[in-house]
């Protein structure tokens, strides 16, 4: 609870013998219907290339990337990532073909804060209509706070409604928008930020568990009943 300090000031919560958050480690996150593994340019590539084939230009709008127009351009883009001792990068592998339909990374990473953002996230069609989105999210966030993170993060271009959408589907809470924040592709980008806080985690936990057990979906793999009917 807040407290008032020996100068009359209200000052926040204390944090009991913070020592910040544990490394997050290249390591695969396994789900019922995905499994999250480190970003392999030379592996992942080609599935990523005929994944990404799937859709079209519009699925790359308000993403830093354009979409890959050969095999070449998705292995340089990809191993742009792998390289990047910033971000934590993973394929998305569905379960049912053992082969990645998108990719999603931990990026703005401080261990001393304990804060960290999901970002990159760059789903393919063949995610659509299907759990896969929701897990993988679910798995990074299970992570993220399972190493002591105190704060994770969703950011998205401000005309983006589908991934701010996509976002509070999922419990992030919005907190608000950074005007001008950079120039991407040519235009002004207003950026929407939303997040979960450990506090908050353990309910958000317990209606994700329960959207994506095994008994809410049918055999073609249709949602019996929808995340919200479980909040």
């Amino acid at each position: 609870m807040p407290e008032i300090n020996e100068f009359g000031q209200q000052v926040n919560d204390r944090v009991p013998d913070w020592q910040g958050a544990q490394l997050l480690r290249r390591v695969a996150l396994n789900g019922h219907f995905c499994r999250l593994e480190p970003l392999d340019a030379a592996r992942h590539a080609g599935d990523l290339f005929d994944a990404y084939a799937s859709g079209d230009d519009s699925d790359w709008t308000w993403l830093a990337s354009s979409k890959p127009e050969s095999l070449d351009d998705t292995v340089r883009w990809l191993t742009g990532k792998v390289m990047d001792d910033a971000l934590v990068p993973y394929a998305v592998i569905c379960l049912q073909t053992e082969r990645a339909v998108g990719i999603v990374s931990y990026m703005a990473i401080d261990q001393s804060m304990g804060t960290v953002e999901i970002g990159h996230v760059t789903w393919s069609r063949k995610m659509k209509a299907t759990p896969l989105g929701t897990e993988a999210v679910w798995l990074l966030l299970k992570n993220g706070f399972a190493n002591g993170y105190r704060r994770m993060e969703w950011k998205c271009d401000s005309m983006n409604l589908a991934s701010r959408r996509a976002a509070e589907r999922l419990g992030f809470s919005w907190e608000g928008r950074l005007r001008n924040k950079i120039v991407r592709k040519g235009r002004t980008r207003d950026s929407d930020i939303l997040s979960i806080i450990n506090d908050e985690w353990s309910d958000r936990d317990a209606v994700l568990r329960c959207w994506l057990a095994a008994s809410n979906f049918d055999e073609q793999g249709r949602q019996r009943q929808p995340l919200a009917a479980f909040r």
